[in-house]
């Protein structure tokens, strides 16, 4: 006779292992490669309600643009560190049978003398077909990558995205639109900024701006400078003088109604060291607020501790710590311009609006626009 079971026990025993994950179907699955000045990432993802669920993900640092602001090239050792990196997505993609992809490449190969030259050494030794896309295009997946951290009550809205070798600027007006309906709204310009959107509400792209100056391309164009803090200050202004062409630049803007969403490792480094983080997470920096006020005493902090001190911070991380104060300069003068006590940060980008954008284009999300 089997013994009895105590009273109030589970009906089955908690397994000693997991269960094997069920590997999705890959007719369901996307991927996205941003090829940027500095990182090469990708995401695998299937789509989960209005939403998508990450399979698998890459990302390493491969400073493809390093040198090319004398050379006007990318050098053999950058050309050579990034296809190592693009063969791991490589395996991923044939390892998961991914058909429905896009892989893109941005500033460093826009402006590289020989980037058509790379796109065919990369296809040669990886079978990967990069697509070189234009800064408007980079600038509207970034926005629409941010929908979901788009408040109800925001009327004008900033989106930086502050890349390796750009940052790229978009102010929406979405004061015409139903409180309700701004998020979605936003998700509406993977049809292109100037698509027609058909009966439904606008979210109105009041200007846009792509200056082509990032974390990597604005610490090298003033590597000359020996002082940690003239640098950064030179660095700062420089951005600054470059928003001239960009309009919302020559207006006031008040803060009530108003919200920037910033995109870029910058800004999520600033996030971390903020909340004292010494271990990465991602849940505690995705949408969170921050002040002007708190961002300024981070970057306070980030001056005062100088290069030895910032290289010993476990916060900045191995990978960023020499072009923070670069992404950090371009943060300040930002900010100088446009103080906010709603400054959301975004941990995805790029990457995240292709995934998007492809999959509300299929019509698989739902709710899909």
């Amino acid at each position: 006779m089997a013994p009895r079971r105590p009273k109030g026990a589970g009906a089955f025993p908690k397994a000693v292992e997991p269960p094997a994950p069920v590997k999705p179907d890959p007719d369901s699955l996307y991927a996205a490669l941003d090829l940027g000045t500095n990182s090469c990432r990708m995401l695998i993802a299937q789509p989960k309600g209005n939403q998508f669920h990450v399979v698998d993900s890459f990302s390493k640092s491969v400073q493809l643009g390093q040198g090319l602001g004398g050379s006007g090239r990318l050098s053999r050792a950058s050309m050579a560190r990034t296809v190592q990196a693009l063969r791991i997505c490589q395996r991923k993609l044939q390892k998961h049978d991914v058909s429905r992809m896009r892989l893109v490449a941005t500033e460093a190969c826009r402006r590289a003398a020989n980037s058509r030259d790379f796109m065919r050494f990369v296809e040669r030794e990886t079978g990967l077909g990069l697509e070189i896309i234009k800064p408007e295009e980079e600038a509207r997946l970034a926005v629409i990558s941010c929908a979901p951290l788009v408040s109800k009550k925001t009327e004008q809205l900033l989106v930086v995205d502050i890349g390796g070798g750009s940052t790229e600027l978009v102010w929406l007006d979405l004061s015409k639109v139903p409180p309700q309906d701004r998020q979605k709204s936003i998700m509406r310009l993977h049809a292109g900024f100037a698509g027609d959107p058909g009966p439904f509400p606008v979210a109105r792209v009041v200007d846009w701006i792509s200056v082509p100056l990032g974390v990597a391309t604005l610490r090298e164009q003033f590597d000359d400078v020996d002082d940690d803090s003239a640098r950064f200050a030179l660095m700062s202004w420089y951005f600054e003088e470059q928003l001239g062409e960009f309009s919302p630049f020559h207006k006031e803007q008040a803060r009530e109604g108003f919200q920037i969403i910033g995109t870029s490792g910058t800004v999520t480094t600033v996030a971390a060291t903020h909340l004292g983080l010494r271990r990465y997470d991602r849940n505690k920096v995705d949408g969170l607020r921050m002040t002007t006020d708190q961002i300024d005493t981070v970057i306070r902090g980030y001056l005062a501790a100088g290069p030895e001190g910032r290289r010993r911070d476990p916060r900045i991380g191995k990978d960023r710590q020499a072009l923070i104060m670069s992404g950090a300069a371009i943060l300040q003068a930002l900010l100088r311009v446009w103080p906010t006590d709603r400054l959301s940060v975004a941990d995805r980008g790029l990457r995240e609006g292709l995934l998007y954008a492809q999959m509300s284009s299929d019509g698989v999300l739902e709710d899909s626009i």
